[in-house]
């Protein structure tokens, strides 16, 4: 079921626009470096710049030219090259892939035939055109990887590729530091969102007691304090996994720190800076967050008390789409669509807080979460298993809100991210929360 308010037309448009703006984004990833750093693996947790470059075609190909519009396969003889579950990352350098030429030339052909099929199809009939939620997909699915290379131009070695202006400067942040969210019952998923993945739905009711949830994420000043009261080097803080990793790994600080007598600085897309010390902590991983909690005498907030505190209402006891209701994010909303090549300060974008208050739970970084990624209530794979079925289980923990670098036709307040609790490379911060009984 798709709400009415999104006609055929609409979305007809919506999906343009969004696989133009994926198009153009993918182009500057891949166009603003030499070949050799597109063929290069720069980390062997990352694919190669130009493996991502053809995949983004293959993907597109497979769903919209072939299931879709019913065309015959342009080349299937790459298909098992492109397909991310026959090879894991660290292999794909050793494939005989497209050449960045040869790739490009794939992909703008693939799209030019798309745009026909975009035109003529019907939204209507199958589960696939339905809403054009193929259409949508696809440009998610473009728009994620985006993000994965611009995680490899962070990982990259060498001088700056990538340009953006810095978000506007804002007074210091001076509200309070939590909000109460009230307990009782809300929806969370959605069954009405046209374009949303199969992990977000069904639509179900929740009931979540009351808890206080910080109004900013934590902050790079915020975790320096931990980290100078001894938090990587006290035990208790850790679960014993995190501190066999933080000791195995030699982790002092979050990734791509360094102590430079009494300054912290960081290197972000090739330029090295002082750690700037009101913008929302970045590159962290679960185990770091956790441990900041703890310290702190808080907790990571559960999965669903993010979206109730992202979604819900109290006036009306509804869930809108995003903290600032049902209207798609503007500039003045949040920090997505890598307009910007960091996070934003703490406390930015009040036209895009939630009805209690809280600020910056759409954009800025990826918040993680306590809760392992799990399916809800009536959960039906589609169109194929491997988008989230198979990593249901306590391996992973959810991450929400996205960060800046995520577009937002893929970050909703219903939109779940998962990876493992040792990522740090991913655009990753958080916020914490407390039980009301809690000192």
């Amino acid at each position: 079921m798709t709400d009415p308010a999104f006609d055929a037309d609409t979305l007809r448009e919506r999906a343009l626009t969004t696989l133009t703006t994926a198009r153009a984004r993918t182009t500057l990833l891949t166009s603003c470096v030499e070949e050799p750093d597109l063929t290069a693996q720069h980390s062997p947790l990352m694919s190669p710049l130009v493996w991502d470059l053809a995949h983004i075609g293959n993907q597109e190909e497979m769903w919209l030219l072939r299931a879709v519009g019913g065309r015959e396969a342009m080349r299937p003889e790459i298909d098992g090259l492109y397909d991310a579950f026959e090879h894991p990352r660290a292999e794909r350098p050793s494939l005989p892939l497209l050449p960045p030429a040869e790739a490009r030339h794939y992909a703008s052909e693939v799209r030019g035939r798309v745009l026909d099929i975009l035109e003529s199809t019907a939204f209507h009939g199958t589960r696939l055109t339905e809403a054009g939620f193929a259409f949508g997909m696809i440009a998610q699915h473009e728009q994620q990887h985006d993000e994965t290379m611009l995680i490899t131009h962070q990982l990259r070695k060498g001088p700056q590729a990538l340009t953006a202006p810095d978000p506007d400067p804002v007074p210091l942040f001076t509200g309070p530091s939590e909000v109460l969210v009230p307990g009782g019952p809300f929806t969370m998923g959605t069954s009405t969102e046209p374009w949303a993945l199969d992990n977000e739905r069904p639509a179900h009711r929740r009931e979540v007691p009351a808890f206080y949830m910080d109004t900013t994420p934590v902050t790079n000043a915020a975790f320096q304090a931990f980290i100078a009261d001894g938090g990587y080097d006290t035990e208790r803080w850790w679960t014993p996994e995190g501190w066999a990793h933080i000791q195995q790994h030699s982790i002092h600080a979050p990734l791509y720190w360094h102590r430079d007598g009494k300054q912290w600085l960081r290197r972000r897309f090739g330029v090295t800076e002082v750690v700037p010390p009101d913008e929302p902590v970045l590159h962290v991983c679960w185990y770091e967050a956790d441990a900041y909690a703890r310290w702190a005498g808080r907790r990571l907030p559960t999965e669903a008390e993010w979206e109730k505190a992202a979604r819900h209402d109290p006036a009306s006891g509804r869930s809108t789409r995003y903290p600032w209701g049902d209207a798609d994010p503007a500039p003045e909303h949040a920090n997505l669509g890598q307009r910007h090549l960091r996070p934003a300060p703490a406390g930015s974008y009040p036209e895009g807080e939630s009805p209690l208050g809280i600020r910056q739970l759409i954009g800025d970084v990826w918040e993680w979460t306590a809760s392992d990624f799990l399916p809800y209530p009536g959960f039906q794979a589609f169109p194929y298993k491997e988008y989230s079925e198979v990593f249901f289980g306590p391996e992973y923990k959810v991450l929400r809100g996205g960060a800046f670098a995520v577009d937002q036709v893929a970050c909703r307040g219903t939109f779940r991210n998962w990876d493992y609790p040792i990522r740090r490379q991913i655009f990753s911060g958080f916020r914490t929360a407390r039980s009301t009984g809690d000192a």
